[in-house]
């Protein structure tokens, strides 16, 4: 499946249906009266947040969403039915913009969430609804109201408990690999990951969620290379695994470049708890990695961690630092109520 995470929409609820113009006609009842019934109200569109999906590859293929209108009213004051609603499946995770991009509607983090995008018209009055002491046989009736349209952004930014970050070649999608059931594209070429990958990684009887981003070089965040563009992913992720690789010939350097690019980026991903690693250890001998540790330690201010996906040298290590730190933040955070209110 491939991985889409932004794509735009035209939605358009139902119009309502038209009120009916009828006269009661039955033997020995020489004036009935009116008796026309009010149209059905038209379909509503919905957004909705489900399990099970994680990109909105669904909205390259159909960009068109419309409710159908209301039924017509009918004589012996029978009102029309309301139209179907329209549902937009969406993973947890997406946020919903106006026509600009930038003008937030909804965002859903939780399954279940639901958001009414645009209502349906009202449905018209018979011309029951007209009748009158001075007026007893009207003979009007009012049309549905139009239903709504617009344009949408949808925007996808993965929830994950951790994020992967790193220069290509750091080894990232090699370490999401040898941890979890995910199996991301390897190969020794810059960009081999050109979408993120998702995997769920076990240690100690506990489950988390990793994310694995693209890789990033010296002006991404003005679109150099692959850009910034995914590193949307790791806003909501509670800790962050920067990889720097031991083949680096200058892996202080690699530090400082990911982390001005995060810096740059902004959205608070500086600021995020991060677990600074050394991978891809096995390649080096003593007296190299020696040396190696010392420069990256200066860099980054702590003592990195040291892993091989390889060797799985320091694996169980790493994993057990993330689940302690995501482990706190669940427990630290209050329960999320779903609230499908909507405002108009």
């Amino acid at each position: 499946m491939k991985f889409l995470d932004q794509a735009k929409v035209y939605i358009r609820s139902g119009d309502g249906g038209a009120g009916s113009v009828s006269f009661r006609r039955e033997k020995f009842l020489e004036f009935g009266g009116p008796d026309g019934g009010d149209g059905g109200r038209g379909g509503d569109v919905w957004a909705e947040a489900v399990d099970g999906l994680n990109t909105l590859i669904d909205y390259r293929y159909q960009q068109h969403f419309k409710a159908k209108t209301g039924m017509h009213g009918m004589g012996r004051d029978m009102t029309g039915g309301k139209g179907a609603d329209v549902i937009l499946k969406v993973p947890v995770g997406t946020q919903i913009f106006e026509n600009d991009n930038e003008t937030l509607i909804c965002d859903f983090t939780v399954v279940g969430q639901r958001y009414r995008l645009a209502k349906g018209g009202n449905g018209g009055f018979g011309n029951a609804h007209f009748k009158t002491s001075t007026n007893q046989a009207p003979r009007r009736a009012n049309p549905g109201l139009e239903g709504e349209e617009r344009n949408l952004w949808l925007r996808l930014k993965l929830i994950a408990d951790a994020g992967l970050l790193g220069k290509p070649n750091a080894g990232k999608s090699t370490f999401l690999a040898s941890v979890t059931a995910a199996k991301p594209k390897i190969a020794d070429y810059p960009f081999t990951t050109l979408h993120p990958n998702l995997g769920v990684a076990r240690i100690d009887a506990r489950e988390f969620v990793i994310a694995d981003i693209p890789g990033l070089i010296e002006g991404a965040h003005e679109g150099v290379g692959i850009g910034d563009r995914f590193l949307g992913h790791v806003e909501r992720t509670r800790v962050l695994l920067h990889l720097v690789s031991a083949q680096e010939e200058n892996v202080a350097e690699a530090y400082k470049t990911v982390r001005t690019e995060l810096e740059a980026y902004g959205a608070g991903l500086a600021d995020k708890l991060e677990i600074v690693a050394l991978s891809q250890i096995d390649t080096l001998d003593a007296a190299a990695r020696k040396k190696k540790i010392a420069a990256l330690k200066k860099a980054a201010g702590r003592e990195p961690m040291l892993l091989s996906s390889v060797s799985r040298e320091g694996i169980e290590q790493v994993l057990r630092a993330l689940s302690a730190i995501i482990l706190e933040s669940r427990q630290s955070e209050a329960p999320v109520e779903v609230d499908n209110r909507f405002k108009y």
